[in-house]
């Protein structure tokens, strides 16, 4: 079996025995040695690999909390506020005013031969408007006749016309749902959230996640992002896994040239025994880069939709408490099964409300199934306080927090949703570290772009998009910062023994990058050009992706 030496100008490791190098002996894919070329010879004859000598190696970057519809959501209308970067490198401006955003899906609905065909928009978030609301009037202007709809920038709200509305018989007087405002006339205004409501619209605009699963060219297409972003192991959190697409997701990820590791988390949904079954049964259908068997809960909300669960005093311009999407009894029955079977959770809770539930359930979950190294991981986690990191280390939990959050939506938190004390201490990786909780921090793409050295920069500096300091005594240094996107995003998905640093028995996982993330000026984190990556061995340069 041949070994291949990957020679480079710096190799950052992670492994605190070896931390720097400047080559890499990989063989079958995986990593024999870190060190310099006398040292790795005892390893036998090697083709020396020149192609990367003037980069910088550091481990494949994991992305913890990121959705494949990512790639998907791009053969839809963009209508976010933010420029974003598209699988093709392609910058796509944001739309600045309400009246933008209607023009691009005007513009779409002129285009679309097929009069039955649905439209849809994504990435729009009415907070950046003055918190003015999109009705169902507003869609209207754009088609009566087709489906029209917004699926917000949380992933939580959809908007949707009278034409989505009436497809679901939902077009009329006499609804009672939590998740679906009525206007002054007694009609849903055409804003839904929580998955109970968006569910039977989302499928009218191509949005059920059921069909999303299953689409190859949107897996080719988030993969052609994972590489742009230097990510090698991915999550898919909340899938539902169909039967149906297990044969193209396996399929495509043994695919030679497939770049990335993607592990799917099943999205409990309804009772828990089945979905906790299913996750533990599929455990036998994984493979090196398609992980199974792991199951995601979702327990409230969206903080910018107005939908995650807080504790006293709210929100504070006054609107109600967000809704549960699973009611705290039916959260520790679930903790407590999943626990039972050996089957690894990682729970939505971005209210500390919600956090409390967790906790809560947890403790008595563990009470009646104790289980060492469970790595059950709170996701988002933005309100956490200091007394409940101490909970979660006592009860062995990790937490992967939405750093990405300080600049997206940071101002708003600020002035509208949670008020400047709580929005200071938000995402709390400071906190997190000192608590001794082990930590990673994410993107949650589509809701922000998938990039984690953006991610990194954001925990580091805690800057929002206007400039102002969210926090200054949260913010982590560069070497955490870098722990939290490679070990540390591992670690809550059990994978540190394959992933995460540069060392012998891993995976060849490594994220190319033209300059050094520890030289460089911390401010120039987010722009430090990602030339491709190496994944088991294999070399795929960013320049190189195929398009369209």
């Amino acid at each position: 079996m041949s070994i291949t030496l990957f020679q480079a100008r710096k190799i950052i490791t992670m492994n605190p025995s070896r931390p720097l190098a400047t080559h890499v002996a990989v063989r079958d894919g995986r990593i024999l040695g870190a060190g310099t070329p006398e040292e790795l010879a005892c390893w036998g004859p090697y083709r020396l690999e020149t192609r990367l000598a003037d980069k910088v190696l550091m481990p494949g970057l994991v992305e913890g909390h990121s959705h494949l519809m990512e790639g998907v959501f791009w053969r839809f209308v963009y209508c976010g506020w933010f420029d974003r970067r598209d699988p093709d490198g392609r910058v796509w401006a944001g739309a600045k005013s309400l009246q933008e955003v209607f023009e691009r899906l005007q513009r779409a609905q002129a285009a679309l031969a097929d009069p039955a065909r649905p439209l849809t928009g994504w990435g729009f978030d009415p907070i950046y408007f003055d918190n003015r609301r999109c009705v169902r009037e507003d869609l209207d202007r754009v088609s009566t006749t087709r489906p029209v709809g917004m699926i917000h920038a949380s992933g939580h709200i959809i908007n949707c016309n009278s034409a989505a509305l009436a497809a679901v018989g939902w077009l009329r007087t006499g609804i009672d749902h939590a998740g679906v405002p009525l206007g002054a006339d007694g009609m849903p205004t055409g804003e839904l959230k929580g998955p109970e409501a968006m569910m039977l619209v989302s499928e009218q605009l191509g949005l059920d996640r059921g069909t999303l699963a299953g689409d190859l060219t949107g897996l080719r297409m988030f993969s052609r992002l994972c590489v742009r972003a230097g990510v090698t192991t991915a999550t898919d959190l909340a899938s539902p896994l169909p039967d149906e697409a297990l044969p193209m997701l396996q399929a495509t990820t043994a695919a030679d040239d497939f770049p990335t590791r993607i592990v799917p988390l099943l999205r409990l949904m309804g009772a828990p025994e089945p979905t906790v079954q299913r996750a533990a049964a599929l455990r036998a259908q994984s493979s090196d880069r398609l992980r199974l068997g792991r199951v995601k809960i979702v327990a409230d909300g969206s903080i910018q939709g107005f939908s995650a669960r807080l504790r006293w005093p709210g929100y504070v311009n006054g609107a109600p408490n967000g809704l549960w999407y699973l009611a705290p009894q039916q959260l520790q029955q679930a903790l407590a099964l999943a626990l039972q079977h050996g089957v690894q959770v990682h729970v939505h809770t971005n209210g500390d409300e919600a956090t409390d539930a967790v906790l809560d359930g947890m403790e008595q979950a563990l009470q009646a199934h104790p289980r060492p190294d469970h790595r059950f991981t709170l996701q988002h986690c933005q309100l956490a306080d200091a007394a409940q990191f101490r909970r979660m280390r006592a009860l062995g939990l990790c937490v992967n927090l939405f750093a990405n959050h300080h600049y997206y939506w940071g101002d708003e938190h600020y002035r509208l949703t949670v008020g400047p004390e709580r929005a200071t201490r938000m995402n709390a990786c400071a906190t997190a570290l000192a608590s001794g909780v082990p930590f990673a921090i994410h993107s949650d793409a589509p809701i922000t772009p998938l990039g984690p050295l953006f991610t990194a920069w954001c925990a580091m500096h805690r800057l929002t998009a206007s400039g102002r300091v969210l926090g200054e005594h949260e913010r982590i240094g560069v070497a955490d910062a870098l722990r939290a996107i490679t070990l540390g995003a591992a670690y809550t998905l059990k994978l540190d023994g394959e992933v995460g640093s540069i060392e012998c028995g891993k995976r060849a996982d490594f994220c190319v990058l033209d300059d050094d993330p520890l030289a460089v000026p911390s401010m120039q984190l987010k722009e430090l050009p990602v030339w491709g990556v190496v994944q088991d061995g294999r070399i795929f340069a960013a320049s190189e992706l195929p398009t369209g």
